[in-house]
C-alpha cells in the first residue's frame, strides 16, 4: 500500500470525504461546511503529492523532502524551503497527534532528511559555525542550491525546531523517550544553538525580499527557545543558551508595535502592514494562554487591532474588494505595496486571517469572557456596533453576539478561498486581484497546509501548549546579544516499524536514505499514556423514511452544526438508503468533550424546512484516551 493510500484509509476511518476528482469539488454554490469536508482531504492529498519520494508531483525528490510546488517554470518552485517544509510538517504532526497514524512514515522521513540537510555545506555556511542552518532552500536531491538568493533566512531553524519538538513531545508522551533523545534532540539542539547565536542579526524575511529584522522571525525564535528549554529537560539535557536569550528576544519583540499595528520589518521602506504579522499571531497561539499582548496572542488587543489595520489596507487595492464594507471579510495578500505578479491576494493570507479569529474565539470561550480595550475597540466596533470598552462574561448576550459575529467574519475569509479555488479543490499561491483566477505556482504546499490548520481551529482542534503563559516576563534591561550553543552532526535515523501509544518494539526501521532494513531492534521504553483526542469523528446515523426530493439535515447549538441556523445545517447522505433500511448518515469532526443539543430537519424540494418534534436531542462528544471515532444512532421523530 502506498503512503497516500494508507493516509486516505485513515481519513476514511475518521469519516472524511474521499479525494475529489478534477471538476467535481464543490465551490461557492456549496455550503462552507460541506466544501471544507471535501477540501481538507484535497489539501492533505495535495501536501503528500508534494513530498518525496512517493508523492505524485515529487518523484525526483528524496524521501521526506517537501517541495514548495510542482511548478518548474514561471515560477520555478521545485525546491525545498526549510521554512515552508517546517510549517507543513507541523500540520502533519498535529494530524498525527489527532489519530492519523498513517502519517508516521512521512514524518520520520522528514526528520531523517533534516538530519542530513543540516550537514550540507551551502552558500550561507556549514554546520561547524551553525551559519549553514539559515540557508533558505535546497535542491530536491538535498544538494546545495548555489544560485543567487536572499540569504540568510533566520526563521527556518526556529520553525524546524518547533515542528520537531512537537513530534518529540509526542514520542515522550507515548513511551519513546529514547527516540526523542537520540533522533530528535540532536537536530533541535543545532537549530536552538543557531537561534541563540544569530537571532539579533538581520536576515531576509519570510517573503525573501527585505533584509532586516522581521517580526515573524523574531517571534518564532522566541517560541523555539522557550519550548526548546523545556524539551531539553525532558530528554535529560539542558539548554542554557535558550534560557539566557529567550527573555531578550521577547523584549525585542515589543519594539515592533507602532501604537496601532505591528510593523512587519524594521527595513524595506514599506508601511509594515503585512500578513507576516497575522502569521505570527497564529504561530505564537497557545491554547493555554490568555489574551496577552506580550506574546501577541490571537485574542490580544494588539493582535486584533493589527488584524483590522492589515485587512483594511487591502480594501482599496484589489478590484475584488470593491464596495465591501469594513467588518466584512475581503481578499487579502502579503502587503498592500506588493508587486510580485502585479500584487494579488494569496490563499494562505486569507486562511491566516481566518485562523487568527478562530484562535481568538477559542481563547475567549476558554477564558469565559471578552475584554475590549481602547486598543481593540475599533476591531470590535466593525463586527459588533454596540461594542464598548469593558469586559463581557460568557453568560451575557453581548458575549454571544460578539462570538457569533467574529465567527461569521472569520468564515468570510474562508469563503473567499472557496470562491477562488479550482473546481477540483486545487490551491495555487495567488489569485488575480480583479478576476479571481488562480496565479503563480500551482498546488502550493503552504496553501494546503494553511487550509488544514484554519479548518482545525474552526472546529476547536488546537495544538499543545508551548508554554506562553510562563514566558511573558520582560527583563528590566534588554540587550540584543547572543549565546553560543552546541553544533554536532545528527546521526540517529532508525525508527520502529510502528509507533503506538505504548512501548517501542523490534521491527523494521527507516534510514535516512529511505531504504528499509529488517530485524533491527528498536529501543524499548516504559509504557506511556495514550493520546487524549482533541477532536472525534462522530457519525450520526438517522433512520428517516423520505419521499423523492426530500433531504435530511442535522442542525444544532454549536458552530459545527450551524448554530441552529437551518441555512448552515449539515446535509446527511442517502447513499446507503434502501427500502428496507431508510438510513441517512453523516460524519462530522467535533471537539472532544463538547456537549451540545441538536435536531434533524427535512428540506423539501420547494425549500420548505420541516423540523422533527421536540425535545432537542443532546450529545456529548467522547473524550476518552485513544478514542477517535464514535457513532450516534437516531430515528426521526
Amino acid at each position: 500500500m502506498t503512503r497516500l493510500s494508507s493516509v486516505l484509509c485513515a481519513l476514511a476511518a475518521l469519516g472524511q470525504t474521499a479525494l475529489a476528482a478534477p471538476g467535481l469539488s464543490p465551490r461557492a454554490s456549496t455550503s462552507l461546511d460541506a466544501w471544507l469536508a471535501t477540501e481538507t482531504t484535497v489539501s492533505l492529498s495535495g501536501i503528500l503529492a508534494n513530498i518525496g519520494a512517493d508523492g505524485a508531483y515529487s518523484k525526483s525528490a528524496k524521501p521526506g523532502v517537501v517541495i514548495a510546488s510542482p511548478s518548474t517554470d514561471n515560477p520555478n518552485y521545485y525546491y525545498t524551503w526549510t521554512r515552508d517544509s517546517a510549517l507543513t510538517l507541523k500540520v502533519l504532526i498535529d494530524l498525527f497527534r489527532n489519530g492519523n497514524l498513517g502519517l508516521q512514515t512521512v514524518i520520520e522521513e522528514y526528520v531523517n532528511a533534516q538530519a542530513y540537510l543540516q550537514t550540507v555545506s551551502n552558500p550561507s555556511g556549514d554546520l561547524s559555525s551553525g551559519a549553514g542552518l539559515a540557508e533558505p532552500k535546497f535542491n530536491v536531491d538535498m544538494s546545495a542550491f548555489t544560485g543567487s538568493w536572499g540569504r540568510p533566512q533566520r526563521d527556518g531553524p526556529a520553525l524546524r525546531a518547533i515542528a520537531l519538538i512537537d513530534f518529540g513531545n509526542w514520542l515522550i508522551e507515548n513511551g519513546y523517550t529514547s527516540l526523542a533523545a537520540n533522533n530528535i534532540w540532536p537536530i533541535v539542539r543545532n537549530d536552538l544553538s543557531y537561534v541563540a547565536q544569530y537571532w539579533s542579526q538581520s536576515g531576509f524575511d519570510l517573503w525573501e525580499e527585505v533584509n532586516s529584522m522581521s517580526f515573524f522571525t523574531v517571534a518564532n525564535q522566541h517560541r523555539s527557545l522557550v519550548e526548546g528549554s523545556t524539551f531539553a529537560a525532558k530528554v535529560g539535557a539542558s539548554c542554557s543558551w535558550c534560557d539566557s536569550q529567550a527573555p531578550q528576544i521577547l523584549c525585542y519583540m515589543q519594539t515592533f508595535w507602532t501604537g496601532s499595528y505591528m510593523n512587519a520589518n524594521t527595513g524595506g521602506g514599506r508601511s509594515g502592514k503585512d500578513a507576516n504579522t497575522v502569521l505570527t499571531s497564529i504561530a505564537t497561539f497557545d491554547p493555554e494562554a490568555t489574551c496577552d499582548d506580550v506574546t501577541f496572542q490571537p485574542c490580544s488587543p494588539r493582535a486584533l487591532a493589527n488584524h483590522k489595520v492589515y485587512t483594511d489596507s487591502f480594501r482599496s487595492v484589489y478590484g475584488l474588494n470593491s464596495g465591501i464594507a469594513e467588518g466584512v471579510a475581503v481578499a487579502v495578500g502579503r502587503y498592500p505595496e506588493d508587486s510580485y505578479y502585479n500584487g494579488n491576494p494569496w490563499f494562505l493570507s486569507n486562511l491566516a486571517a481566518a485562523e487568527q479569529l478562530y484562535d481568538a474565539i477559542y481563547q475567549w470561550n476558554k477564558i469565559g469572557s471578552i475584554t475590549i480595550t481602547s486598543t481593540s475597540l475599533a476591531f470590535f466596533k466593525d463586527v459588533y456596533s454596540s461594542a464598548a470598552v469593558g469586559t463581557y462574561a460568557s453568560g451575557s448576550s453581548a458575549f454571544t453576539s460578539i462570538i457569533n459575529a467574529v465567527k461569521t467574519y472569520a468564515d468570510g475569509y474562508i469563503s473567499v478561498v472557496q470562491s477562488h479555488a479550482m473546481n477540483n479543490g486545487s490551491l495555487s499561491e495567488q489569485f488575480d486581484k480583479n478576476t479571481g483566477a488562480e496565479l503563480s505556482a500551482r498546488d502550493l504546499t503552504w496553501s494546503y497546509a494553511a487550509l488544514l490548520t484554519a479548518n482545525m481551529r474552526r472546529n476547536g482542534v488546537v495544538p499543545p501548549s508551548w508554554g506562553a503563559a510562563s514566558a511573558t516576563s520582560i527583563p528590566s534591561s534588554c540587550t540584543t546579544g547572543s549565546a553560543i550553543g552546541t553544533y554536532s552532526t545528527p546521526t540517529a535515523t532508525s525508527w520502529p516499524s510502528t509507533l503506538t501509544s505504548g512501548t517501542g518494539s523490534p521491527g523494521s526501521t527507516t534510514s535516512a536514505t529511505g531504504s528499509v532494513s529488517t530485524s533491527v531492534s528498536a529501543t524499548t521504553t516504559s509504557a506511556g499514556s495514550c493520546t487524549t483526542p482533541t477532536s472525534v469523528a462522530v457519525t450520526f446515523d438517522e433512520i428517516a423514511t423520505t419521499s423523492y426530493g426530500e433531504n435530511v439535515y442535522i442542525v444544532g447549538s454549536i458552530s459545527q452544526l450551524g448554530s441552529w441556523n437551518t441555512a448552515n445545517a449539515i446535509a446527511l447522505s442517502a447513499s446507503k438508503y434502501t427500502t428496507s433500511n431508510n438510513l441517512w448518515y453523516v460524519t462530522i469532526n467535533l471537539p472532544a468533550g463538547t456537549t451540545f443539543q441538536y435536531k434533524y430537519i427535512r428540506k423539501e424540494s420547494d425549500g420548505t424546512v420541516k423540523w422533527e418534534s421536540d425535545p432537542n436531542r443532546s450529545y456529548t462528544v467522547p473524550s476518552a484516551c485513544g478514542v477517535s471515532t464514535a457513532t450516534e444512532n437516531d430515528t426521526w421523530r
